[in-house]
């Protein structure tokens, strides 16, 4: 998988679609966030590792996309929140100086977007008044990471938002896009990684919403948004505790693997 992310690399720093054609998504800051990450997550040394080149195009992409007076990385908060993601995980590992000022800026900029909404959280906009709960995960992952990094982000920021994620929990301990109700897969991983995240495993909200996801077996319930939803469901089974992350992985494994095609890639609905 890494292998095919680095052979359809430009020299940009973008991602190509399957045969070298452009690709609009590949070519998203957030995307582009997303493939570096998975990069650094394979643990080499990621100054002089077998990837070192395609994070520092990554990097230099994500860069060139931010605004310098604002912070702000991309064309929405999607873009920004997986940006800043890539920022902080390559901050402290990467050799480059440009790094520190980039994601305290894209930082600065994620706390005024929750200033201004009523509801204190995170919308497409950066002037945005109201929220919704993947658009609120992208930049709280990013919150999160920047804090692990030294960023000072304070709680009253990440409780204001899990506040939010508690008003869209449904009955059925899913969780809803703007409000209680519509729960499916994808925006209940996100909303349940983001209490654990938190330290706040123990709260009833965190355990009603994991009872929901392991109802729904390991696609998240044959979810439209597969391989979205194994990009959060992944860490909050591992967040989990080891037997529920072992079912649960074991049977993702095997389900990566029958899709997986030759190249190493996986055909889905998004590039």
């Amino acid at each position: 998988g890494l292998d095919f992310l680095k052979k359809s690399q430009t020299d940009s720093g973008t991602f190509a679609a399957q045969g070298g054609r452009s690709d609009h998504y590949g070519s998203q800051p957030a995307v582009v966030g997303l493939g570096v990450v998975a990069m650094l997550a394979h643990g080499d040394d990621p100054n002089g590792g077998p990837y070192a080149l395609a994070i520092r195009r990554g990097l230099d992409f994500i860069l060139k996309n931010q605004n310098k007076d604002t912070g702000y990385i991309g064309s929405s908060m999607y873009n920004h929140g997986f940006a800043a993601l890539a920022l902080a995980e390559a901050y402290g590992a990467v050799n480059d100086p440009r790094l520190g000022p980039a994601l305290k800026g894209a930082v600065k900029l994620i706390f005024n977007a929750q200033k201004r909404s009523s509801r204190g959280a995170w919308r497409y906009s950066p002037t945005s008044s109201d929220a919704d709960t993947t658009v609120s995960g992208a930049n709280l992952m990013a919150l999160y990471a920047a804090r692990n990094a030294g960023i000072g982000v304070p709680n009253d920021s990440i409780n204001r938002a899990l506040r939010f994620y508690i008003a869209c929990q449904g009955t059925d301990g899913g969780f809803g896009y703007t409000s209680a109700g519509g729960s499916n897969g994808p925006r209940t991983a996100i909303a349940v990684l983001m209490f654990a995240l938190a330290k706040k495993r123990n709260m009833d909200q965190y355990k009603a919403g994991l009872n929901y996801l392991i109802s729904k077996g390991s696609d998240g319930g044959h979810s439209h948004y597969y391989h979205y939803y194994l990009y959060y469901a992944a860490q909050t089974f591992f967040h989990s505790g080891p037997r529920v992350w072992n079912e649960w992985n074991a049977e993702n494994i095997r389900g990566l693997k029958e899709t997986q095609n030759d190249d190493g890639s996986w055909t889905g609905n998004f590039g």
